[in-house]
C-alpha cells in the first residue's frame, strides 16, 4: 500500500505582509480600508488554523511542538474567535480582549492622560506608612481603586494593632460608602466634605488640607522612584508570574533602601555625639558613601 505524501501548504505570507502594510502605512485609513483588511487576515488566519486541524485529523499529535510553540497556538486561536466575533457583529470591545501575543494575560487600560490616553501592563494599589510601600494589590485587568481602601485599613490594623488616625487618599476613594465606614471607626478621611463647598473656610481648614495634601504627595513620589532609580517602567518579563515577582521585588528593595538609610542615619548621629571632632570628616564623606550604596545594593537586587 502506498503511503499518502502530504504538502506543505501554501501560507501567503508575504502577499498578507504586503496588504497589512498597504493599510497600515496610509495617513489617514477609513473605516471600510480598515474593516476590509481585518477580514482578509481572519480569513488568511483561518487557512493556516484549518491546515493544523486537517493535519490533527489524519494523525498528527502536538507532541512535537514545544510549550512555547504550543502555547503560542492557543492564543493565536483564541485571538481568531475574538476577532471573528468582532467583525462578524460590527462590535469595538470584547471581553479578555487579547492585545499581545507574548503576553496575552495584559488588557488595556484606559487612564485619560494626555498623550497616552491607554495604557498596557499592571495596576498597582499600594499603601504608604512611615516612608515604607505596601503592595496591596496587583492586577492585570482594570479595577476600581476605591474598593481596596476598607481592606487596606484592615491590613494597617492587624500590623499595628489599632486604626490610623487619619488617611490621606486620592478623591476617587473618597465615595460615601469609605466615609461612612472610616467615620464609624474614628478615622479622619482627608480631602474636602461631599457637597457644595462651603462660602467660608477658616484659616485651620486650609492649613489642615495643605497638610493633608503634603502627605498625600509621598506616595506619587514613591511611585516616581520606583521608576526612576528601581527601574519600575522597565520590567522585561514575559510571564505572568514573573512579571509581579519583578514588581514585588522592586517595592521589597525600594523599603530596604529606606531602612538602611535610616540606619546609617543613626548611626552618623550616634557618632557625632561621641567624636565631635570627626563632624568634618563625617558630612564630607557622607553623600559619597551613600551614592556607592545604593549603586551596591541596585546591581545585587538586579541580579
Amino acid at each position: 500500500m502506498q503511503e499518502r505524501v502530504i504538502t506543505k501548504p501554501r501560507t501567503y505570507r508575504k502577499i498578507a505582509r504586503k496588504e497589512y502594510l498597504k493599510v497600515a502605512r496610509a495617513r489617514r485609513p477609513s473605516r471600510n480600508q480598515k474593516r476590509k483588511a481585518v477580514k482578509k487576515k481572519l480569513q488568511y488566519i483561518k487557512r493556516n488554523l484549518s491546515h493544523i486541524f486537517r493535519l490533527v485529523e489524519l494523525g498528527a499529535t502536538l507532541e512535537s511542538l514545544n510549550k512555547k510553540q504550543h502555547k503560542m497556538l492557543l492564543v493565536v486561536t483564541e485571538l481568531y474567535r475574538q476577532q471573528s466575533w468582532l467583525a462578524e457583529h460590527n462590535k469595538q470591545s470584547i471581553s479578555d480582549r487579547i492585545v499581545s501575543l507574548s503576553q496575552p494575560h495584559i488588557r488595556p487600560i484606559v487612564r485619560g492622560k494626555a498623550g497616552i490616553p491607554v495604557e498596557f501592563g499592571a495596576k498597582l494599589s499600594v499603601s504608604c506608612y512611615e516612608g515604607y510601600v505596601f503592595l496591596d494589590r496587583i492586577s492585570w485587568d482594570n479595577f476600581n481603586e476605591y474598593g481596596d481602601l476598607k481592606s487596606q485599613i484592615e491590613a494597617y490594623y492587624n500590623l499595628t494593632g489599632y486604626y490610623p488616625e487619619s488617611v490621606h487618599v486620592d478623591r476617587i476613594y473618597r465615595t460615601r460608602e469609605n466615609r461612612a465606614w472610616c467615620k464609624e471607626r474614628g478615622i479622619r478621611l482627608s480631602g474636602p466634605p461631599l457637597g457644595r463647598p462651603p462660602a467660608h473656610v477658616s484659616a485651620a481648614q486650609k492649613k489642615q488640607a495643605t497638610i493633608d495634601e503634603k502627605i498625600r504627595n509621598s506616595i506619587e513620589g514613591k511611585f516616581g522612584q520606583a521608576k526612576r532609580r528601581f527601574s519600575l517602567n522597565r520590567v522585561m518579563t514575559k510571564l505572568s508570574h514573573t512579571s509581579e515577582t519583578a514588581i514585588a521585588i522592586t517595592f521589597l528593595v525600594m523599603n530596604l533602601s529606606t531602612w538602611i538609610r535610616r540606619v546609617f542615619c543613626a548611626f552618623l548621629c550616634q557618632e557625632l555625639k561621641t567624636n565631635p571632632f570627626h563632624r568634618s570628616a563625617i558630612s564630607f564623606n557622607y553623600r559619597y558613601w551613600q551614592l556607592k550604596h545604593y549603586q551596591l545594593m541596585f546591581a545585587t537586587a538586579l541580579n
